[in-house]
């Protein structure tokens, strides 16, 4: 199990990364408090230990982000001890909260039961990733663009992973033809430029524009900008 701690208090996350790797938890903490999301999609935690008082965006905000695109399991700890602190986290989504200061085997206790009652232990990954400046969440049909939000059709998303899966290559009509079929999505040639063509618009309709790009003669990319 992978833990990402955002805390900016050194010497707590280093007490907590030693107990925890007896116990065979990976932990690891956010590269930047200003840029938290990019490390959760990159690292793809299964938990979550946040602070609410944090360099630039508060835990709120950031258990606030995580829900919006995730499920994956979230414990605060503070030492903020208002009633209405705790009413918060739980009203947006958290899963436990824990106060400062704690005792570690009361932490270790919360964090086992909260990861025994989500997976049962069996790990489930993240099936998300970040392009372009968004978050595309496979398992939800989701993409969301800063504060813009589709969702897409099943067609529509299997197109877009599976260029996606080639970042700034060719994918050759044939190819995406091939793999859908194989899919049991049965496409043909027009059905395919239907679907590629509403899936830019309604990347276009979040902002993404230019993303999808067609190669006359040779098939469709999916490009960085």
């Amino acid at each position: 199990m992978k833990i990402l701690i955002v805390e900016d208090d050194t010497s707590i996350f280093d007490v907590i990364q030693e107990r925890f790797a007896q116990w065979s938890m990976e932990v690891v903490k956010p590269t930047s408090f200003e840029k938290v999301m990019d490390d959760f999609i990159e690292q793809k935690p299964q938990l979550v230990i946040l602070d609410i008082q944090l360099p630039a965006y508060d835990g709120f905000h950031w258990c606030r982000e995580i829900r919006a695109i995730s499920k994956v399991p979230v414990i605060f700890l503070s030492s903020r001890d208002h009633p209405m602190d705790m009413v918060m986290a739980m009203q947006m989504g958290a899963d436990d909260f824990v106060q400062k200061p704690f005792h570690m085997d009361v932490l270790l206790a919360k964090v086992q039961a909260v990861l025994r009652r989500t997976y049962d232990y069996t790990e489930q990954p993240l099936n998300i990733i970040r392009w372009n400046g968004a978050v595309i969440d496979y398992d939800r049909g989701a993409v969301q663009y800063e504060d813009l939000h589709i969702e897409l059709t099943k067609n529509e998303l299997y197109i877009l992973r599976i260029l996606l899966g080639s970042i700034d290559q060719i994918v050759s009509r044939d190819e995406l033809m091939r793999r859908l079929w194989d899919d049991e999505r049965f496409v043909n040639d027009n059905t395919l430029t239907v679907n590629v063509n509403r899936l830019r618009q309604r990347l276009e309709e979040i902002g993404l524009s230019g993303v999808i790009v067609t190669k006359k003669g040779l098939g469709y990319m999916a490009v960085t900008r």
